[in-house]
């Protein structure tokens, strides 16, 4: 029988590649078989020596997404370096703290152009890439701040709400053209976006104490979820923003 999780041939874009989230995501899809490129401002050195230990092809595509100024050339250099573009995920974003009655232009438009804006831009440089071939797979990072409110991050709650918005509306535009497009809600993850969590005493109680799991999640607890809605196994799914949280919304 064929595995409907092999992703032997298959080649993926994951941003923000170099660390965290985007790095075991990256590790999972190459180990399931697919080609990796490791998109992100400083270069993903360490993932794609791993990945390429893992039998896959692997490049380096450097790119500062805090502007959309890349997001076509990062499709183009994909394509061109390892031969085509079946898989997107769009990990990279940033992150900034503080009182929403202290919140500044500059701290709000940061975290939007990024964690947004070009997110959007480049699912549809993707998406018209994959449109023209009639398929491909489309995974955006939401987060547990696509559900609720958080406290001290609004350009973060925005920006998160805002990329489960969009995987839904972009799933109905594009199911009749074969590209799924779905969305990972990270639990508490241990990366270097939450240090400050973790290293807050009281919230760090407060966190774990709320995670039926009874622990932070790791990087590598998402490979699961991605390589599914990268896979065959998914064909039928569409705008589902899947939870990986330990059973944190469940509680």
């Amino acid at each position: 029988m064929t595995n409907p999780f092999d992703l032997t041939g298959k080649t993926a874009i994951v941003t923000g590649a170099n660390t965290g989230i985007g790095q075991g995501i990256a590790l999972a899809l190459a180990a399931a078989g697919a080609n990796i490129a490791a998109v992100g401002r400083s270069a993903a050195t360490e993932t794609v020596e791993k990945a390429r230990a893992l039998g896959v092809q692997a490049e380096i595509v450097s790119a500062d997404l805090s502007t959309i100024e890349p997001v076509g050339r990062v499709v183009d250099e994909t394509v061109d370096k390892l031969g085509g573009l079946d898989i997107l995920v769009n990990n990279a974003g940033i992150i900034r703290r503080n009182d929403s009655l202290d919140f500044t232009e500059e701290d709000w438009d940061a975290v939007i152009d990024t964690n947004l804006k070009s997110v959007f831009f480049l699912c549809q440089a993707a998406g018209r890439h994959m449109a023209a071939q009639g398929r491909g797979k489309i995974i955006n990072i939401a987060s547990m701040l696509s559900f609720q409110g958080g406290i001290r991050v609004p350009s973060y709650t925005a920006s998160k709400s805002g990329v489960a918005g969009l995987t839904k509306l972009l799933a109905c535009e594009w199911a009749a053209k074969g590209i799924n497009v779905n969305a990972i809600a990270p639990g508490y993850i241990a990366t270097n976006n939450t240090e400050a969590l973790q290293a807050d005493e009281t919230r760090n109680r407060q966190i774990v104490e709320r995670i039926p799991a009874g622990r932070w999640g790791d990087p590598g607890d998402l490979g699961g979820a991605a390589v599914f809605l990268a896979s065959s196994a998914s064909d039928y799914v569409q705008g589902h923003i899947l939870a990986v949280d330990g059973g944190w919304l469940a509680r």
